[in-house]
């Protein structure tokens, strides 16, 4: 695989970079007052490996998100090696389920999935299809087929693009990613259900791919984190999207610098969960979790291997975060978790 400024990429950046240990603890344990009984341990949140009786092959960069019109998680395609994959599955809060559509999207990874609320449906962007080749098309699902949109602006051609659904504006937002040549871009589009339109805010975050971002409906922004810089180091900055400009934050705490983390807001939790991605020592397996103004790193009794580029979504069915796949730089995963 050809070494590229992107997350696709870095599996044969990362194969020189050593794994990152899988962070681990125990249980919280409340102290009682002197003559008083202890109250029961609380469990901290944490992973929990499932067991469905089907699942897809092991993959990364496999773009996923929530279908609230079915209440399944939708995945789409992925990467192995220099191969790119075509397949749709979903997720039901127990098995997935290979789909065969009448119409799908050219094999990708590293495309940018989001759901729509306001269509119904759920949008992807862009994608790579293999060596210098990439999309720029937009395509929707309605729960049983895809359909490719001709809209009359879109985004240039790119992959590793940060994308959700801004429900303060009604209006699916995506930034940044990397050109097939290996661009870095900066520039922020919105999404109505028919058209593209860039947006020029006062302040934008630097160019990165790679990065993750996720909506946090208590405080009405979008959260950004991280990526890969035009420099091809990974960053640690965290930026907020209110509809019209971006805020760089300034938190107390914050995850380390990192590219291809997976991301998600936990409306059980009513925070932002994010896990691993890869750092300037190798793949992480650290969790941490955003409350609007701050990151805390949270410490599961489980929790899965080190990776990047694992799908993430939340299943609002299940009230839980859902985790496939990633690469280790040494190996591809196709296990399943929740966080919960």
């Amino acid at each position: 695989m050809t070494a590229r400024l992107s997350v696709r990429s870095l599996g044969s950046r990362g194969s020189s970079l050593i794994a990152a240990s899988v962070a681990a603890c125990g249980l919280l344990t409340v102290l009682a007052p002197a003559g008083q009984a202890a109250a029961s341990p609380a469990l901290v949140p944490g992973w929990a490996m499932q067991s469905p009786a089907t699942s897809p092959s092991a993959r990364f960069e496999a773009p996923a998100a929530y279908d609230a019109a079915t209440g399944d998680v939708l995945l789409f395609g992925g990467q192995v090696g220099n191969k790119v994959r075509a397949d749709t599955w979903t997720w039901n809060g127990s098995t997935w389920t290979r789909l065969h559509p009448k119409a799908s999207p050219p094999a990708r990874s590293t495309a940018a999935m989001a759901y729509d609320t306001a269509t119904g449906q759920v949008v992807m962007f862009g994608g790579f299809a293999g060596g210098h080749r990439g999309f720029n098309d937009t395509w929707t699902w309605n729960g049983t087929n895809w359909t490719k949109k001709h809209p009359a602006h879109s985004p240039s051609v790119r992959d590793g693009s940060a994308i959700a659904y801004d429900a303060k504006t009604g209006e699916v937002v995506l930034f940044g990613g990397t050109t097939p040549r290996d661009h870095a871009l900066s520039d922020t589009w919105t999404w109505n259900g028919s058209t593209w339109t860039r947006r020029h805010p006062k302040v934008s975050p630097p160019a990165r791919v790679g990065a993750t971002l996720a909506y946090d409906p208590a405080t009405g922004n979008a959260v950004l984190f991280g990526g890969l810089g035009s420099r091809g180091r990974p960053l640690r900055d965290t930026w907020t999207w209110n509809g019209s400009t971006w805020t760089k934050k300034q938190p107390g705490t914050s995850p380390p610098a990192r590219v291809g983390a997976s991301m998600a807001y936990n409306a059980s939790g009513g925070n932002v969960v994010l896990f691993g991605g890869l750092g300037s020592s190798g793949p992480l397996a650290d969790t941490w979790t955003w409350n609007g103004s701050n990151w805390t790193k949270q410490q599961p009794s489980s929790s899965p291997e080190a990776r990047y580029g694992a799908s993430m979504a939340y299943d609002a069915s299940a009230g839980n975060v859902v985790l496939f796949g990633g690469w280790s730089t040494s190996a591809y995963y196709n296990d399943t978790w929740i966080w919960g």
